[in-house]
């Protein structure tokens, strides 16, 4: 069972060396989320930016990190703003608790402008719910130091932390898919499905260049859900291989000229030509089929859906493309779609 040692003084040269206090940091936003270990030091950090130092003292349980209050504070006399990466989180169950080790990287920006890079653990300490009683403790930290780290901030994450084995490496490629997605389309899509992690797809192939001797490829399908309104879901979708890295799939479709009897879309339909190809990065009703290797998209222009246009696109040699194209511009209450792209059928 780990016991709650925590060497106070450790905290107090770190915050004498990266001291001082100034006005409330402006662009230090405010945190207070006790729902795990990460989101604790998170917390604590931006207490301390804000100079919100009695919330800061009180993230802490009954080892706190400086002999009293007032050298806590005094600590950070000239300390401006601090920022704070943490690593992958371990954890280990006894006597009624579960104890999470915490990697920290640290920048620490004073008020004249310096800035310092501290790197360490934290260990928190969850105390089971149903065993405790009034007052109620939610997680805190148990003890942790952080030393001086001549890396530069981005780098400065211990690998790990605790007696267990490092955490598993973060899948980089879908990592950077997120990141990508969470930029280009944070504020386009609904925020509860923003926060939705992305259906993962692994296909595996030969190229047309390939001999029988080579090795499979592999691309990797990132399929994120964006929005979603009365009849129609728009889906994002990234792709990542050795070559080329991780990008956006761009799906093809034709550009039509569509004609109607006195320019009336509930009239009859005259005539449809596609007069050229555009793309597009959204993806409409779409699904990814892993056994025929196609992604089909299907973009209702009306509720009832009998006008609608639906698009096929095939995997191969690395990259989708498309193979058919189907248009139903009638708005006649019948669904009877007209192939205006077809890539499936030999000439």
């Amino acid at each position: 069972m780990r016991r709650a040692l925590f060497a106070a003084t450790a905290f107090v040269s770190l915050a004498l060396a990266i001291a001082g206090q100034s006005a409330l940091a402006a662009d230090a936003p405010y945190i207070d989320d006790r729902s795990n270990a990460e989101a604790v030091i998170r917390s604590l950090y931006s207490a301390i930016s804000r100079h919100e130092f009695a919330r800061a003292w009180d993230y802490f349980g009954d080892t706190k990190p400086a002999k009293d209050f007032n050298s806590f504070v005094k600590g950070y006399d000239s300390t401006d703003t601090v920022e704070v990466k943490t690593g992958g989180v371990s954890e280990d169950g006894a006597a009624g608790s579960i104890y999470y080790s915490v990697p920290v990287a640290i920048r620490a920006t004073a008020k004249d402008g310096s800035e310092n890079v501290f790197a360490g653990c934290y260990t928190l300490r969850q105390i089971n719910a149903s065993i405790q009683e009034p007052p109620f403790r939610s997680i805190f930290i148990d003890k942790g130091a952080l030393k001086p780290s001549k890396a530069d901030f981005e780098d400065a994450v211990p690998a790990s932390c605790g007696e267990g084995p490092p955490p598993p490496k973060k899948d980089a490629a879908l990592e950077q898919a997120k990141k990508a997605f969470a930029a280009t389309y944070g504020d386009q899509c609904d925020k509860d499905l923003l926060a939705q992690e992305p259906d993962i797809f692994s296909i595996h192939y030969k190229g047309k260049d390939a001999s029988a001797s080579d090795p499979e490829s592999e691309t990797r399908l990132f399929h994120f859900a964006c929005s979603a309104a009365a009849y129609n879901e728009n889906s994002i979708y990234y792709m990542s291989d050795d070559v080329l890295g991780v990008r956006q799939l761009q799906f093809a479709e034709p550009e039509m000229d569509i004609r109607y009897e006195n320019n009336d879309s509930d009239g009859k339909l005259l005539g449809m030509t596609i007069v050229g190809f555009q793309t597009s990065g959204w993806a409409t009703n779409s699904d990814y089929d892993e056994e025929t290797k196609t992604i089909t998209s299907f973009n209702k222009w009306r509720g009832i859906g009998d006008a609608s246009s639906s698009g096929t696109y095939l995997f191969r040699n690395g990259d989708f493309s498309l193979v058919q194209y189907d248009v139903d511009a009638s708005y006649d209450g019948e669904e009877n779609p007209q192939t205006v792209v077809d890539y499936n059928t030999a000439p």
